[in-house]
């Protein structure tokens, strides 16, 4: 057996123990990256340590650390009153103004993971307020990042449309940016009405009467006071998104570091803050992702990428590559993914018989839209940043979904875009 084939098979098994025994997967999966890569790979510690996701770590703790702060001295709050008062108190519409606001900033050049890091936050203490289905809005909110995220002047737009012109193919931004839009805008609305969104208020509603049973009220004086903690951490907030959309520092560094500010001015908010950093949810991402780095420099992903192009069944293979994309993004690097997915679509797109600029639409959206995997960096924000809810419970929804969007998405943008050889 392979060393490819062994490294596939210890995934599987990591994935049947966590599930049935209720192990954390990132712990097995550190455990898998040591056997796998010592015994098989012949890898070094510092081979494997190479794989561990050091910027995914930074992001997950400083902004479930920043936005830790801003709940507990009542500034998420405040700013869930003032989104109902801005939608005349139109519970319905915030899902859909989450999406707005996460695929304007990926359409303007923000990063998916910033936009999301931005938006999850204050969007899912929103749910969690008005009882709105945490899974929805995480989806409302990722869903719409990448429906603005492949717009000619967005980053993963410049680097599919950069790949493009790098392997001499035909291409065409709109048709790619349009793809990922109206795929992405048709998923939030199935969403929407699955997910209980044509059940929410649509007509104005009080501050906190969405919550019959009071739980999760905030403090008495919420609605309409600014203390100094939450001016300070509003002020924080927006320098975040500058910070990260003018002068493309850092989401995670950037948090960590605005957040060490205001605990030094409030260290009892500090305190509280730095015990609500999601730490399992931070062991299981940065776990998972580690083997994944393993599995990448063993050469596994490059192996089955290679494997499905010499089927020699031009449209068989568009579509299992589609479904690579699909499966391999839901763990890994979106962008990483379609860098090495385009170049091997190039001989059978240089045949003729398969159409460029539908294959290429068809991959970066099958790559991209399962980014609500909880082992993605977007997923995992959303899972870190949930407040009230079952994680464990919220991990395998969002982890069934990913499954659902890994297993449906790729054959309908293949009939869509690749059997009727659009380019």
């Amino acid at each position: 057996m392979s060393d490819e084939l062994i490294s596939i098979l210890v995934l599987v098994v990591v994935f049947v123990i966590a599930t049935t025994r209720s192990i954390n997967m990132g712990a097995l999966s550190f455990a898998a990256a040591f056997g796998v890569g010592e015994l098989v790979a012949d890898f070094s510690a510092d081979h494997i340590f190479a794989g561990f996701p050091g910027d995914l770590f930074v992001v997950l703790v400083g902004v479930t650390y920043l936005f830790a702060l801003a709940r507990a001295n009542g500034t998420t709050d405040w700013l869930v009153h003032a989104s109902i008062r801005l939608v005349g108190g139109r519970v319905a519409l915030i899902p859909w103004v989450m999406f707005a606001i996460s695929g304007v900033l990926t359409a303007i050049g923000a990063v998916s993971p910033a936009a999301v890091a931005i938006v999850a936050p204050l969007a899912l203490s929103f749910a969690a307020r008005y009882r709105i289905s945490p899974l929805l809005m995480g989806a409302m909110v990722v869903h719409g990042a990448q429906g603005g995220g492949f717009s000619p002047i967005s980053i993963y737009g410049s680097i599919v449309n950069g790949i493009v012109d790098r392997e001499k193919l035909p291409g065409n931004e709109v048709t790619l940016f349009l793809a990922s839009l109206v795929v992405n805008l048709i998923i939030a609305a199935v969403v929407f009405v699955v997910c209980g969104g044509l059940k929410l208020p649509r007509t104005a509603v009080a501050a906190g009467e969405a919550r019959e049973d009071g739980a999760g009220e905030a403090p008495a004086d919420t609605e309409g006071r600014l203390t100094p903690a939450r001016i300070a951490t509003l002020s924080a907030l927006v320098v975040l998104v500058v910070a990260v959309l003018a002068f493309d520092l850092d989401a995670g560094l950037t948090s960590i570091t605005l957040a060490v500010a205001l605990s030094v001015f409030w260290p009892d908010h500090g305190k509280k803050a730095v015990n609500e950093v999601t730490w399992p949810t931070v062991l299981l991402i940065c776990g998972v992702l580690t083997y994944v780095g393993v599995l990448d420099e063993m050469g596994t992903i490059d192996y089955a990428g290679k494997a499905v192009s010499d089927i020699g069944i031009p449209l068989l293979a568009a579509l299992l590559l589609c479904y690579i994309g699909a499966i391999v993004s839901a763990f890994a690097s979106s962008v990483g993914i379609m860098g090495a997915l385009i170049p091997l679509a190039v001989p059978f797109l240089a045949q003729g018989d398969i159409g460029a600029v539908g294959m290429i639409a068809a991959l970066a959206v099958s790559a991209t839209v399962v980014d609500v995997s909880p082992f993605s960096t977007n997923g995992a924000l959303v899972l870190a940043n949930a407040p009230d809810v079952d994680r464990d419970r919220f991990f395998r929804q969002l982890m069934v979904y990913g499954g659902i969007m890994v297993v449906a998405v790729p054959p309908v943008v293949w009939l869509a875009l690749v059997v009727p050889g659009l380019g």
